[in-house]
């Protein structure tokens, strides 16, 4: 497909969630002209996802529940725009040849439809961790397969794909993520278990959903991105590092043999790497505010404090392990977090949920995207069981 042409043909694969709404404001405020929709999918909503399909001019609107459809059929009534539900529409739209499609279903769940989207060619701007951490070197050839372009939408990997050159991979000596730190950077040690979940919620910088928000609290996030930059980069594991830079304006750094540093520097909102791979390979103009580094004044930056946040080394170790135990970890932190919110285990549980869940569990293989689900119910099933036991109680 055309990289250059326009109208660019678009699909979003959850178009509900906090990277959707973002993403359908950028299609909403282009130029006319700009993008044609031909799909939008969620999960449950039909009264959001038919304002957002009657808003953007969708020609399909999908729903995951089954259940939905009569609801969703008579908001979008009058409309002309095609209605359908269930697991199988969602894989048929996620299917639908585009010139661009955006993977933003949260959690395991979005596995099938992303695949779906890779083996149809276009440009495929990935949101989901999952789909990288549980499934990346399956995706990556589906993808090459097919033709697809994947492009990187969390804010450091998007950065770190504006620095590298892709050229010449040899010249990267490392690469670096940086991480904001999230609200408890500074706390010690012993006021760390009584931290409440509206206290995690409270991000400093970033204005995310409520699982990506505690995953920034433990710092699980960061280790879910060294995942992800390992499948996505030329570059081995132990030179992909992580520094805390509580400002969050520089999100990615390349560091090339000759000592030479590129950064990519821009406001914290999703919306600046969303409209990179929106308009990729050209750039699009966006209302986002603009930094201002005089009133900024400095920038600073420090390791993580990996006995304070585990879940950083956990992921490495899953990453290290290979085979499933990347698919039990990102699955058990699922869990983990849910029971977090759900006031079941505290805040220092959470890493250590996912620490047992990978000892009982393993580096199973996983040669194929069945393994992978099979791993993901198997760690969910484990994490639930273990925090039922006297070691969480």
């Amino acid at each position: 497909m055309a990289l250059n042409r326009e109208p660019r043909r678009l699909t979003v694969l959850g178009a509900t969630g906090s990277i959707g709404r973002a993403t359908l404001d950028l299609i909403a405020e282009a130029p006319p002209g700009t993008f044609v929709v031909e799909a939008l999918v969620a999960n449950g909503n039909a009264e959001a996802l038919a304002a957002a399909a009657r808003r953007v001019g969708a020609r399909l609107a999908v729903l995951a529940d089954d259940g939905a459809l009569s609801a969703l059929r008579s908001a979008l009534e009058g409309s002309g725009i095609r209605a359908e539900a269930g697991p199988q529409a969602v894989l048929a739209a996620a299917a639908i040849p585009v010139d661009w499609t955006m993977a933003a279903i949260v959690g395991a769940a979005g596995l099938p439809a992303t695949m779906a989207a890779a083996a149809g060619g276009g440009i495929l701007s990935i949101a989901n961790k999952e789909c990288l951490v549980c499934a990346g070197a399956m995706l990556r050839r589906v993808a090459d397969a097919a033709g697809t372009t994947l492009l990187p939408v969390d804010s450091e990997h998007n950065a770190i794909f504006q620095a590298l050159d892709r050229t010449a991979p040899a010249s990267v000596e490392r690469i670096v993520l940086t991480a904001s730190g999230g609200p408890f950077r500074d706390w010690p040690a012993e006021r760390m278990r009584a931290i409440r979940p509206q206290d995690a919620l409270n991000h400093p910088v970033w204005r995310m959903g409520a699982k990506v928000t505690i995953d920034s609290a433990t710092m699980m996030n960061k280790g879910l991105e060294v995942i992800e930059a390992a499948c996505l980069f030329p570059v081995p594991p132990d030179r992909i590092e992580v520094l805390v830079h509580p400002e969050a304006v520089v999100h990615g750094i390349v560091q090339y043999v000759d000592g030479s540093m590129l950064a990519q520097m821009g406001p914290p909102d999703m919306r600046v790497p969303i409209a990179h791979t929106l308009a990729w390979p050209r750039r699009m103009a966006t209302a986002t505010r603009r930094l201002d580094l005089a009133s900024l004044g400095r920038m600073t930056f420090e390791p993580p404090d990996l006995e304070r946040f585990p879940a950083l080394a956990l992921a490495r170790q899953a990453l290290a392990a290979g085979g499933a135990a990347p698919t039990i970890l990102n699955a058990a932190n699922e869990v983990a977090v849910q029971l977090f919110l759900d006031g079941r285990i505290d805040f220092l549980g959470i890493a250590a949920l996912v620490a047992a869940a990978l000892d009982r569990l393993g580096a199973p293989p996983a040669p194929d995207l069945e393994a992978v689900l099979e791993a993901d119910a198997a760690a969910r099933r484990t994490a639930l069981a273990l925090a039922a036991g006297p070691a969480f109680a």
